[in-house]
């Protein structure tokens, strides 16, 4: 799967109460990223990312003690969701390096991300499937929030400032890449883990969803070459 390949407009249409549920908090948490940030998209990049790395941890840790309690095949699941987690931690890792976060906004992640982090770890225990799709609609709002950050870097409101040499090593980008190119390689990123949990969703809710269907965009290097 490649960034040329990826459907940026998919949707998935609400059905049930645990699908408006998981759209309804999604678009609170978006009207107040919207109110607080504005088009401060570098700054709203380090702030959701640290959240964003929360659910894939979550649901791996839920997923393994599941399949240890029951003494079942975890069919991919487990390997698929902790590489979603360290995946969204490079974002971060990335977007520190272009726009350094002010002393409040690390007292916000402080706070969001044990307040989240609570919050999702009781959703998954309620029902996994409801948390998925919150994290599926998560990914549909990150894709539409770095597609509003290429508009700024091509209408020259955002400087395209070269690629922080961590990006250029986690996923192999040339020398002499910007920061286009890696929001580009991040909106990717979030396209490909808005359909794998879109798909985890559907799977819990009866229709059978393999990870490894859906290939992960080609360009990340090995997590033990990564400098950190």
């Amino acid at each position: 799967m490649t960034a040329q390949s990826l459907d940026l407009t998919a949707h998935h249409k609400a059905r049930g109460v645990s699908d408006r549920f998981a759209l309804g908090v999604t678009k609170i948490l978006r009207w107040g990223a919207d109110t607080f940030f504005a088009k401060r998209y570098g700054h709203r990049a380090i702030v959701l990312e640290t959240v964003a790395a929360v659910p894939g941890m979550v649901g791996a840790t839920l997923q393994h003690l599941k399949c240890l309690r029951r003494m079942e095949n975890d069919r991919g699941w487990i390997r698929t969701l902790m590489d979603e987690a360290e995946n969204e931690r490079m974002h971060l890792m990335t977007f520190v390096e272009i726009a350094k976060p002010t002393l409040f906004e690390r007292t916000m992640i402080l706070a969001a991300q044990w307040v989240f982090y609570l919050g999702f770890f009781a959703l998954y225990l309620i029902s996994s499937r409801t948390a998925h799709r919150l994290v599926g609609y998560f990914e549909e709002e990150a894709v539409i929030s770095y597609t509003h950050y290429l508009k700024e870097i091509d209408e020259g409101r955002t400087p395209n400032v070269p690629a922080p040499a961590i990006a250029l090593k986690y996923w192999g980008l040339p020398e002499g890449s910007t920061l286009r190119d890696v929001v580009l390689t991040v909106r990717a990123d979030e396209a490909h883990h808005r359909d794998v949990n879109h798909g985890m969703a559907g799977d819990l809710g009866g229709v059978p969803f393999d990870p490894a269907s859906l290939a992960a965009p080609p360009h990340h290097e090995p997590l033990s070459g990564v400098v950190r």
